[in-house]
């Protein structure tokens, strides 16, 4: 049986034979600055994150190598059962580029037995990461937590509206993200959020009235009032 260092190695030498330079310069046009990369894609590290499922120390060992794929797979590989509120706190403390923000909240994150919690919690920092995190999970309990009563989602407004006015690009894109996944989950707060855009949309900040703008947009959309059988005004 291979040991923990092992299979670093292991995944290391497969992210060394599958390096793609060319596709930094890409990546940084859309915002991905990690200090280290090797340019592959998401899909090749899903691939490879496949063998190693819920593997608390192999995805320390990953994430302690500091490269953006390592600490990918470190969100992909690790078991939520394991994730420690200090450990979470550790990481999001480290991010410094959205692409690895919004890949450990999906991949581990909203996975916690905490993540409604900490989802208001961060969302209620200052430090812009720390704010992106908790609004990056708002978005995807939304999207993925198909059991949950409205009344999960509900705390969650007043903080959408608190957080409309912060001008950041990265925290105004998560609190528009939220919005608009919480507004398409049932006809009950799509309504609660259709008001609450609206509320947004009056504020003096140019980051709501954006965050506002696109999320009405989308939500009185036709593909999503037909989704959710709401009929036109």
């Amino acid at each position: 049986m291979q040991t923990t260092e092992e299979k670093f190695r292991q995944i290391l030498d497969e992210l060394h034979s599958l390096a793609n330079p060319d596709a930094i310069a890409g990546m940084e046009r859309f915002g991905i600055t990690p200090g280290q990369t090797f340019g592959i894609k998401i899909p090749e590290l899903r691939r490879i994150a496949r063998a190693h499922r819920k593997n608390h120390a192999l995805a320390l060992r990953l994430w302690a190598y500091d490269s953006r794929e390592t600490r990918i797979l470190a969100g992909m590989i690790d078991d939520p059962t394991q994730l420690t509120e200090d450990q979470m706190e550790t990481w999001t403390a480290s991010f410094d580029y959205w692409e690895i923000c919004d890949q450990c909240c999906m991949n581990l994150f909203e996975k916690a037995l905490f993540a409604y919690r900490k989802a208001v919690e961060y969302s209620r920092r200052s430090e812009e990461f720390f704010r992106r995190t908790g609004f990056v999970l708002m978005a995807r309990l939304a999207v993925s937590d198909k059991k949950a009563a409205d009344e999960a989602f509900e705390p969650f407004l007043p903080l959408i509206k608190a957080g409309a006015s912060d001008e950041r690009n990265l925290v105004k894109k998560a609190v528009n993200w939220a919005l608009r996944q919480i507004g398409k989950r049932n006809r009950t707060l799509y309504t609660k959020c259709i008001d609450l855009a609206e509320e947004i949309a009056l504020m003096e900040s140019k980051s709501a009235r954006w965050i506002a703008a696109d999320a009405l947009r989308e939500l009185k959309s036709r593909p999503i009032r037909d989704r959710l059988g709401i009929r036109e005004d």
